[in-house]
C-alpha cells in the first residue's frame, strides 16, 4: 500500500525526558496528515498502548516518540510482534543507534570519524577525572543531549568533580567520557538515502543542550551552513553512509562537530538520531523546506517509505 488515504496511528508522548517534544512532534504530524485527507488516530504512549493500537487497526503507526521506550527498540519490538508497519528505524537499528558506545563499534571500523571514548562509573568521577580537561560526559543511551556535561578547568563542578555538584553523575551510574571537540556544531538530515542539507547551530550561550534545542530563541539555525563546499559534502556523505551502515529507515539526523582549524580532518560525528524531532523548531523539517519539501509532504514521504 503506497497510495492514500491511509489510517495512521500517531504514537506520541511517552514518559521519557523528551515527552513534551514528542507531544509537539506528534501533534504537528497528525495535523499534517489530516490536511492531506488521511485518517489519524492520536495515541499517547501509555501502559495500554498495545490494546489501543489493536483497537485502532491502523494501516501504519507513525512513531513520533523520542528517547526511551520509543527510540531504543522497545516500541519497535512491540510493533513487530503485533504485525504493525511503522515509520523510522527497526528494532536492531534502534538498539544500536541509541547506544553511543555501540554506535562507535558499528561505524568507526568503516572509517566514520568519531571521538574516542571510555565508559566510566559515575562514582569514580569524585576521585579523579577520566580524561584530561576539557572533556564531555554523557549518558550512553539518551537522546536530545539529555544529561550532557562539559567539564572544563574553570567549570563549577570542582576538581575532581564534587559529589554534590549538579550533573549527569547524579542520575546515571555509568557515563561515556569523550574528549571535547572544539569548533562548530553542525547537523545533517537524511531522508531515505538523500542528505537534505547541512545546518550550523549557533548557540547564544553555553552549548547545544536540551534547552538550547527546544527553547525558541536560544539557538540560531543557519541553513544552509556557511561552510566550505568540501566540508558540507563530506558531512553529507558521512550522514548517508551512517544511515546506510546502521540500517536506518525514514528520516535520521547525524550531528557533527567541526574543528575548522583542521579542515576535513576536523570533522567528527557525535551521534545519530533515528527519531529526529518534527516540531516547528526541528531541524529535519527545516532542511526539507530549504530544498522545497513542505512539512506535510515530508510526513507523507516518511509514511510512504514505511509502507
Amino acid at each position: 500500500m503506497t497510495r492514500g488515504p491511509w489510517h495512521v496511528a500517531v504514537l506520541m508522548g511517552g514518559w521519557s525526558a523528551e515527552r513534551e517534544v514528542s507531544l509537539s512532534s506528534g501533534a504537528g504530524i497528525a495535523d499534517a496528515l489530516e490536511s492531506r485527507g488521511h485518517k489519524v488516530t492520536r495515541i499517547d504512549m501509555d501502559r495500554d498502548v498495545a490494546q489501543r493500537l489493536a483497537e485502532a487497526k491502523p494501516d501504519i503507526v507513525f512513531n513520533a516518540l523520542h528517547g526511551v521506550p520509543g527510540e531504543d527498540g522497545t516500541v519497535q519490538g512491540m510493533l513487530d510482534l503485533m504485525g504493525l508497519k511503522y515509520t523510522h528505524s527497526g528494532l536492531v537499528t534502534s538498539v544500536i543507534a541509541i547506544d553511543k558506545e555501540l554506535t562507535k563499534q558499528a561505524l568507526v571500523p568503516h572509517g566514520v570519524p568519531m571521538p574516542t571514548g571510555t565508559m566510566v562509573d559515575s562514582e569514580s568521577l569524585f576521585s579523579a577525572d577520566p580524561l584530561p580537561r576539557p572533556y564531555v560526559l554523557k549518558p550512553v543511551n539518551e537522546g536530545s543531549s539529555v544529561g550532557v556535561a562539559i567539564v572544563k578547568d574553570d567549570s563549577n563542578y570542582g576538581n575532581p568533580i564534587a559529589r554534590e555538584a549538579v550533573g549527569p553523575w547524579q542520575e546515571f551510574g555509568r557515563l561515556l567520557a569523550e574528549p571535547f571537540i572544539k569548533g562548530r556544531e553542525l547537523t545533517v538530515a537524511v531522508l531515505g538515502n538523500q542528505a537534505l542539507g547541512v545546518t550550523e547551530l549557533r548557540v547564544k550561550s553555553g552549548f547545544y543542550d536540551y534547552d538550547a534545542k527546544y527553547t525558541e530563541g536560544l539557538t540560531e539555525h543557519v541553513c544552509p551552513a556557511e561552510i566550505p563546499a568540501d566540508i558540507a559534502q563530506r558531512m553529507k556523505d558521512l550522514a548517508v553512509q551512517t544511515h546506510r551502515l546502521l540500517g536506518c529507515k525514514g528520516a535520521s539526523r547525524s550531528d557533527f562537530r567541526w574543528d575548522d582549524e583542521h579542515g576535513l580532518a576536523g570533522i567528527y560525528l557525535l551521534e545519530v538520531n533515528t527519531q529526529p524531532g518534527m516540531t516547528p523548531l526541528s531541524l529535519v523539517p527545516e532542511q526539507a523546506r530549504a530544498i522545497g519539501i513542505d512539512y506535510a509532504e515530508l510526513v507523507e514521504r516518511i509514511v510512504e517509505e514505511a509502507l
